[in-house]
């Protein structure tokens, strides 16, 4: 990255300008994820990255985007620290390298291309990040996208038809475009816009009409436990049907069990007629299994099972999914993701395509990660939900359980750390969900990512200034080439 000065018209920034921005975005990040109502402000988050790209040296760009990085995602992601130790610390730093990475090569982009083009193409720089960082390399890891803010806003992903990558997109657009205009034009316009989607987004929830159930429709129940015993497990099942006697099928946790269904759970869902779902383990040898969703049938005969498709990092957590398909069941089909598989984009347009109408996500959220931890992953289903246009009923084993219609709005749910608590409702299953058109522009976007920033990089390792330290011992008629 060079030093080219920053065109006039838009001049360099000032160390104190800089931290200034960096201040605000940091502030509009946490405002947007912690109080709600203030959701829009991670567009103030948005346009403060995108004018750090005046800074003058690439590495000053650098090293705010990963100073912004660390202030942003170490508190959300203090749970780190509980469940890796040290290992906490090279985490967060590789979440903090794409911020980095976007401001730095933003910049390269306004040096290169003018500030015009580095404001057309910063929602592709952006989107193609995220999705990267999201969904294709090992450290996978798609929390605290933009996003996933407006969790609390389901309304917005159905109104506007996008996908958690098509809003950081549209977004982005609007904040670098708005950024490059004179400064007084871009406050005026900048304030306008923020209010009417800050309005947009804290319009009232649309609410389902269910007084009348329509014939798809499957009463579930499920049950917050965390590692528990097999006799325990059948004690507790006679006491959720006691108090819900009108559910047809009951969800347990991903690892329930710590192996196959017990023969004495079968022998319970023959004996109820009830269906059930449960996560136990599916073993391959003596050391490796899949972890699997089970489905038992009124018959106590196992009806159909799912593995994990995404196994989490650094546990002990089984091998992937050879496969994905959804279940046929009697209310329509259904599919399955395990915990960790709902963060996943690619995972869940897997079972959309393949006609599911409805998700249940066996989850195992240990309680000693604590309460932010279990809030945190408790915004990904109702997003999910206003995504696809499919329900969700998640049962975690500490919490946060949820039942949450097709529109994203949660119906039921049981609080952390809440042991042995329950919810119940009807899961209505409609028309097969939608894959949202930013699916397809979240993988294109990556790679014009790449193409943008393998042509920027190689042009500034291969420079004429380089030439003359081995070019000088090269014979006459060769350097004349």
């Amino acid at each position: 990255m060079n030093r080219t000065s920053i065109p006039a018209t838009h001049p360099a920034l000032s160390t104190r300008a800089a931290v200034t921005l960096a201040a605000v975005a940091v502030a509009a990040f946490h405002l947007a994820y912690t109080v709600s109502g203030l959701n829009f402000l991670i567009a103030v988050f948005l346009a403060c990255l995108f004018t750090l790209s005046r800074l003058g040296t690439g590495r000053r760009a650098f090293y705010f985007g990963l100073a912004i990085g660390l202030a942003v995602y170490g508190p959300h992601l203090s749970f780190f620290w509980k469940i890796f130790g040290g290992g906490a610390i090279a985490l967060w730093a590789v979440l903090t390298l794409w911020i980095a990475l976007f401001v730095a090569l933003t910049r390269v982009l306004r040096m290169r291309l003018g500030p015009i083009w580095a404001a057309v193409l910063a929602p592709v720089l952006w989107t193609g990040l995220e999705y990267f960082r999201s969904e294709l390399y090992y450290l996978r890891f798609s929390w605290l996208n933009v996003g996933y803010a407006f969790a609390d806003s389901p309304q917005l992903f159905v109104l506007a038809g996008l996908g958690v990558y098509g809003i950081g997109f549209e977004l982005m657009g609007a904040a670098s475009l708005v950024s490059v205009l004179p400064r007084r034009t871009a406050v005026i316009l900048g304030v306008v816009l923020l209010a009417a989607f800050g309005i947009g987004t804290n319009l009232p929830a649309r609410k389902s009409a269910a007084v009348a159930l329509p014939a798809s429709t499957v009463r579930v129940a499920g049950m917050q436990m965390e590692w528990p015993g097999v006799l325990e497990v059948e004690q507790e099942l006679t006491r959720l049907h006691v108090a819900h006697p009108e559910a047809e099928l009951v969800v347990l946790s991903e690892y329930t069990f710590d192996g196959p269904l017990p023969s004495r759970i079968n022998a319970w869902c023959r004996r109820h007629a009830l269906h059930l779902i449960a996560g136990g383990k599916d073993f391959v040898d003596g050391e490796r299994y899949f972890n699997t969703a089970y489905v038992v049938g009124p018959g106590g005969e196992v009806l159909f099972q799912q593995a994990k498709a995404v196994p989490i990092q650094f546990f002990k957590d089984g091998l992937p999914a050879r496969e994905q398909e959804v279940w046929n069941s009697p209310w329509g089909k259904i599919g399955l993701a395990i915990c960790y598989d709902l963060s996943y984009t690619r995972v869940i347009d897997r079972l959309a395509e393949r006609g599911a109408q409805a998700l249940i996500v066996p989850t195992m959220d240990a309680a000693e990660w604590g309460e932010y931890q279990h809030r945190l992953h408790g915004r990904v289903a109702p997003m999910r939900a206003a995504e696809y246009g499919l329900p969700v009923f998640r049962v975690a084993s500490s919490g946060i359980s949820q039942l949450v219609n097709a529109h994203g709005d949660v119906e039921a749910s049981a609080p952390f750390p809440g042991e042995n608590a329950t919810l119940a409702g009807p899961l209505r299953l409609g028309k097969a969900g939608l894959v949202p058109i930013d699916r397809w522009v979240a993988p294109q976007s990556a790679a014009l990512t790449g193409f943008l920033a393998l042509s920027l990089a190689v042009p500034a390792l291969w420079r004429p200034r380089r030439w003359p330290t081995w070019k000088k011992n090269l014979p006459a008629d060769i350097v004349a080439l």
